[in-house]
């Protein structure tokens, strides 16, 4: 007799994996204002699946809005559930698109959950011996359709890549007990996310044991009215009370707990196997317009390893949400020596490769596509084919210089992007040296310190927990200390939330609150600095991070690996890993770092006479403005005035609203009121009138155009400005009001580096000075001992001298030098013009 031939179907919960994605990720959206974030779970989930458990069939099931008979047969069920967000229903829609596109069928049917459509599915198969089902869902309820191995259930425990797959053996593992008999387990103990009543009194341990020792709900009470059964004189006297005043809610909590496998539906498995009716060009253009390019090549390697195929080359995924740099952007495209170390280029065209394509052009292009489109942080050779809608290199290019020239962006590109490529090539081949040694100094140090940090909070706390775990620190400082805050956010399990954010609103009721905050700086630094950076020093004994050209949507650099752009500075416990970096023996570290830029730009572009003036005269702008808010002269303005209206200059520069302004100026001890805030928001902007009818215009002209412009012509597009979604329109007007501000800081930075390195190059001193790291608005040089006072004014010079004094209206642009052997221990170059 011929052996059968198995083939695997997986049964995919989609409402239940969109909703834990929803909650899962942030709130992020594409370049248009549309919410994307569960969208990009589901699908990064699906291609998991694939991947994973590599199914020869999928189908997908969906709850549908209108009630089900659940709701008709208990009024309250599930009346607990807050009302789901706009911005998740609206991706419930849309993720019908994915399934569509991934060729994945859709069960549902009115009346039903999609857990019955997939025991209805399973029911309909039971008797097929040639199939083994997968159940893929976020929701435990679905382990009551799990049998032996040929119905198993693949769910997520935490978040979506904490993943376990359940056969019948790992849910008796589990609950003690085998799964026909988990609907009696909620039917004893109820169901809170539900509203399923249950016994009342009756929790997870007394429901537990009964059905372990005695079975279902049936036989507890089949044996509880037989007078000879033991089961009275084994249950306590308290549980036996509860049982026989809650067995109607008992009966009924199971039914609804129960999943039906009757629902009116036909399910046929697919004449193809899902791999081969795949459209993966629909796949990849829905991916392309949700703006999910880290999961298009995702997706090719995993159907190519489902296939049997070789995977094509592909270029180091990038991780990218919504156009916003993360750490662990893609690498520049381009083979590129780290410590003596050779590492792939980046950018091999998916088939063959014209002989005459070098990289530099492919780098070339790839820059232009990110000034065309922002949004797109660190373009791949794909990105420039798929823009270009064609498998042509040179096709691709063509339009994409042509579109670049349209839009008016030539200057940009050739002015400043295309001749910084080869420069931050060298930066990053060059690397900085590390202090080994202090390095491990530090390391001992701040692991003795964070060590005694968990003792303490151990001893407040009473007792040893995982202070790591969410659940444990929510139960301790929430149940057992009774901590609670005002305006707390939850989690969407409904516990109450211990990020960081809400933690601050309970620092002042108990002394935990503070260290536990401790404890996760310097669990931050050593994790993310001190103890990764070791294994990232190269044979050379320096670090090769990546700055990243194309690495913001803002037109500043990025940096990963790590990102040296992120180092806090604002406490000396970030500010001492600094003096890891050091200068080679001979050298100095030579930094200049411009000097209230984005306030400058701010006077610059809105001609605002009053801020011009304060920048002319070489006043502290942050006193003038605290005198001109406060109504005081200047020599009458305090510490707490002037950090004030710091607080104030660069909340109005980033479209800071009043309620936002209100919180800031808190941090710093004081509490302010709405009306307090509301009084500095409007005195702002009566003495700087000129500024804020700039800030005006530019939101008025994203509404109009669609983008802002840098003063030399850089753009960003503001799609998102018309979304439907307040929070996502709000986010879009503040980034619109400070993206001319911003992106002229990353054109004047830039711009320097090109000025610096040309006048190095032509001064034969660029194998004695090395650009070696860019960070906002500072650039660091490792110099010779013997050119630092030479070298220090000529870079100073070109720094300053970047914007004209006709497109600066007079504002003057001012770069601080400071020398040191380590970043971190560097003085101020005194003596130089």
């Amino acid at each position: 007799m011929a052996e059968i031939e198995v083939k695997k179907l997986v049964l995919i919960d989609a409402h239940a994996i969109l909703h834990r994605a929803y909650h899962a990720l942030p709130e992020f959206s594409n370049s248009r204002g549309e919410p994307t974030g569960g969208l990009y779970g589901l699908a990064a989930m699906l291609i998991k699946i694939i991947t994973g458990l590599r199914p020869d069939y999928i189908a997908a099931a969906y709850d549908l809005p209108k009630p089900t008979f659940r709701h008709e047969a208990y009024k309250a069920y599930k009346d607990g559930r807050a009302k789901a967000d706009d911005a998740l229903v609206a991706q419930m829609i849309r993720s019908r698109e994915i399934f569509g596109a991934f060729s994945i069928p859709i069960y549902d049917k009115e009346g039903f959950e999609a857990d019955d459509v997939l025991g209805t599915i399973c029911e309909q198969l039971k008797t097929r011996k040639d199939v083994d089902i997968i159940i893929a869902s976020g929701d435990m309820d679905t382990l009551q359709l799990v049998y032996d191995k040929r119905v198993q259930v693949f769910t997520l425990k935490k978040g979506l890549n904490d993943t376990v797959l359940y056969d019948e053996e790992a849910v008796r593992a589990r609950f003690g007990f085998g799964p026909e008999l988990l609907p009696d387990f909620k039917g004893l103990k109820g169901d809170p996310s539900d509203n399923i009543k249950g016994v009342a009194g009756i929790g997870d341990k007394t429901a537990t044991e009964l059905i372990t020792k005695f079975g279902s709900i049936e036989q507890i009470y089949r044996q509880l009215k037989n007078k000879k059964s033991k089961i009275k004189t084994e249950i306590r006297p308290r549980v036996l009370e509860l049982l026989e005043k809650g067995k109607e809610e008992a009966e009924f909590s199971k039914v609804l707990a129960t999943i039906r496998r009757d629902v009116p539906i036909t399910f046929a498995l697919p004449e193809k196997l899902w791999c081969d009716s795949l459209d993966e060009p629909k796949a990849e253009a829905l991916f392309a317009e949700l703006e999910f390019r880290q999961l298009i090549q995702r997706l090719k390697d995993a159907v190519a390893a489902l296939q049997g195929k070789p995977q094509a080359p592909s270029t180091p995924p990038a991780n990218r949400r919504a156009g916003k740099l993360e750490e662990g952007t893609s690498p520049p495209s381009s083979p590129l020596k780290r410590g003596g170390e050779e590492r792939p280029a980046q950018g091999t065209l998916i088939g063959a490769t014209p002989v005459d394509v070098t990289p530099q052009e492919v780098r070339e292009t790839e820059t232009a596509l990110w000034l065309l489109n922002s949004n797109m942080t660190n373009p791949t050779l794909e990105d420039v084919l798929s823009y270009g809608k064609t498998r042509d290199f040179k096709e691709a290019r063509k339009a994409i210089f042509e579109e670049l020239g349209a839009r008016s962006l030539t200057r940009v590109y050739e002015e400043i992007e295309r001749p910084l490529i080869p420069i931050v090539l060298r930066m990053n081949e060059r690397g900085v040296r590390v202090d080994v040694a202090f390095l491990r100094s530090l390391s001992k140090e701040y692991h003795k310190e964070l060590a005694a940090r968990e003792k303490l909070i151990w001893k407040m706390a009473g007792e040893e927990f995982n202070i790591n775990s969410p659940k444990q620190l929510g139960e301790i400082l929430f149940t057992k200390m009774g901590l609670k805050g005002l305006r707390q956010k939850k989690t969407a399990g409904g516990a109450l939330s211990t990020r960081e954010s809400e933690l601050e609103k309970l620092r002042e009721l108990h002394p935990i609150i503070g260290t536990i905050l401790e404890y996760r700086q310097f669990q931050k630094l050593l994790s993310t600095y001190i103890d990764n950076i070791p294994e990232m020093i190269g044979k050379d004994g320096r670090l090769h991070a990546e700055f990243l050209p194309a690495g913001t949507v803002t037109g500043r650099m990025g940096s990963q690996n790590p990102n040296l752009q992120n180092i806090p500075i604002q406490t000396e416990l970030g500010r001492r890993i600094r003096n890891v970096f050091v200068a080679e023996e001979g050298s100095k570290l030579l930094s200049l770092d411009y000097s209230q830029i984005e306030l400058r730009i701010a006077a610059m572009l809105s001609g605002d006479r009053k801020l011009v003036e304060i920048f002319k005269n070489g006043e502290d702008v942050h006193t003038a403005v605290a005198a001109e808010v406060f109504n005081v002269s200047r020599d009458k303005v305090t510490k707490d005035m002037r950090r004030s209206a710091k607080v104030i200059n660069f909340g109005m520069l980033y479209g800071m609203g009043v309620t936002s302004l209100r919180s800031a100026l808190s941090e710093g001890g004081q509490a302010v009121t709405r009306e307090e805030a509301q009084s500095y928001y409007d005195e702002y902007f009566a003495d700087f009138y000129e500024l804020a009818g700039f800030l005006d215009a530019v939101k008025a002209a994203a509404y109009k155009q669609g983008y802002t412009e840098t003063l030399l012509g850089r753009r960003r597009y503001h799609e998102a400005i018309r979304s439907n979604i307040p929070y996502i329109r709000s986010a879009a007007e503040r980034m619109a009001i400070n993206a001319p501000i911003q992106g002229t800081g990353a054109d004047i930075v830039k711009l320097a580096m090109v000025r610096v390195d040309e006048w190095l190059r032509k001064e034969k001193l660029d194998r004695k000075v090395w650009l070696l790291l860019q960070v906002h608005d500072e650039l660091v040089y490792e110099v010779e001992d013997a050119l630092v006072k030479t070298v220090a004014p000529k870079i100073k010079e070109l720094m300053e001298s970047v914007v004209p004094p006709k497109e600066s209206r007079g504002v003057p642009i001012v770069a601080e030098a400071s020398v040191g052997q380590s970043w971190g221990e560097m003085k101020k170059l005194e003596g130089i013009a």
